[in-house]
């Protein structure tokens, strides 16, 4: 019997959650109950609030990433625009933070599992460092976010790369929940509980196999696809203006509020040659700047965080003398704004 288990946490969205469960009811009623499905949560058996008007469903398990299944994450319903604690970002960093993360991951080390996402679901799994160098999709809305946290972002309705299939939009619960009844069950299956419903899956569904678009080679599991066009690092400006870098040298205690939290980083920055360096520390890490460039008076970079979440976040900010005001910014993400104070020069 191939067990389901559909994971909740505070804020889920139901429509991602819900859907999967009637298409995997469908599929076990044509079956003989050859799958079972079952809502679960990190915590065990409770009632969940989801994000849609406060309605509560019933968790009558705790996730077990060790019964080899498919584990199914949904995405979360909040304020799409805006950073305060109903706001998507918010819930999903704190189901992040719950043990969620470590027990999916575990799932994703087990060869007999499948774990599947629903719209915001792989942003849940991204942001928690267990996509990275993987390709999924999201709502579209979150494409950039999600290629922000090291994801290959691509641009389809499924896409399947093993053991993680993930649907992009609110709506791509029933194809993924069809999809995986047809790779698990059989398509003669999957057609049944499509003509039930009356619908027929969207979209095709993506994986790294055949021919990629523009080439003629075809592709084996060791070789790279081109899904994604991928820049080249480098970690120094090039040569320019030494007096307009200067305003920034130094060592500055900077604050990023962000939509979970405020986050304390000292920002050491330093011009050699007319080339721009430096570092961000936080705690007991230390991240190099990505692609320092000067331009009108502002210094912008890359930086790759894994605390509170795995982002590659973007950053533009201003000097006026010991003071530096400015954003980080992942994807289509809320800026957040970034305060700081010159604590030493060189």
């Amino acid at each position: 019997m191939i067990t389901v288990q559909i994971v909740l946490f505070d804020g889920f969205d139901l429509l991602d959650a819900i859907a999967p469960y009637e298409v995997f009811c469908a599929a076990a009623m044509n079956t003989e109950n050859a799958l079972s499905v079952q809502f679960v949560t990190a915590e065990g058996p409770r009632s969940v609030t989801s994000g849609i008007n406060g309605l509560k469903i019933e968790a009558s398990g705790r996730l077990n990433p060790e019964h080899a299944g498919i584990i199914l994450v949904p995405g979360a319903s909040g304020d799409v625009e805006g950073d305060g604690p109903n706001s998507i970002p918010a819930i999903l960093s704190r189901a992040m933070h719950t043990e969620l993360t470590g027990l999916i991951g575990q799932a994703l080390e087990l060869k007999d599992n499948v774990v599947a996402t629903v719209c915001g679901g792989s942003l849940l799994l991204a942001m928690g460092g267990l996509l990275e160098g993987r390709p999924a999709v999201t709502h579209h809305l979150g494409m950039d976010v999600l290629g922000a946290t090291g994801a290959i972002p691509v641009r389809a309705r499924v896409v399947d790369d093993g053991n993680l299939v993930t649907g992009g939009g609110v709506t791509s619960g029933l194809d993924v929940a069809l999809y995986l009844v047809e790779r698990e069950l059989g398509p003669r299956i999957a057609h049944a509980v499509e003509q039930l419903f009356d619908y027929e899956r969207r979209g095709t569904v993506w994986r790294e196999r055949g021919l990629a678009p523009g080439s003629h080679q075809t592709l084996t599991g060791g070789e790279p696809n081109n899904v994604v066009d991928k820049a080249a690092i480098t970690y120094g400006t090039q040569r320019n203006n030494i007096t307009q870098s200067s305003v920034f040298d130094g060592d500055w205690d900077t604050t990023i509020a962000t939509p979970v939290g405020k986050l304390q980083v000292k920002l050491s920055i330093s011009t050699s040659n007319g080339i721009v360096r430096g570092k961000a520390i936080q705690g007991d890490e230390t991240v190099e700047f990505m692609n320092p460039a000067l331009q009108d008076n502002k210094l912008s970079w890359s930086l790759r965080i894994t605390k509170p979440m795995r982002l590659n976040l973007k950053f533009e900010v201003a000097a006026d003398g010991d003071h530096m005001t400015g954003i980080a910014k992942a994807g289509l993400l809320p800026a957040s704004k970034l305060t700081g104070k010159r604590i030493s020069k060189p």
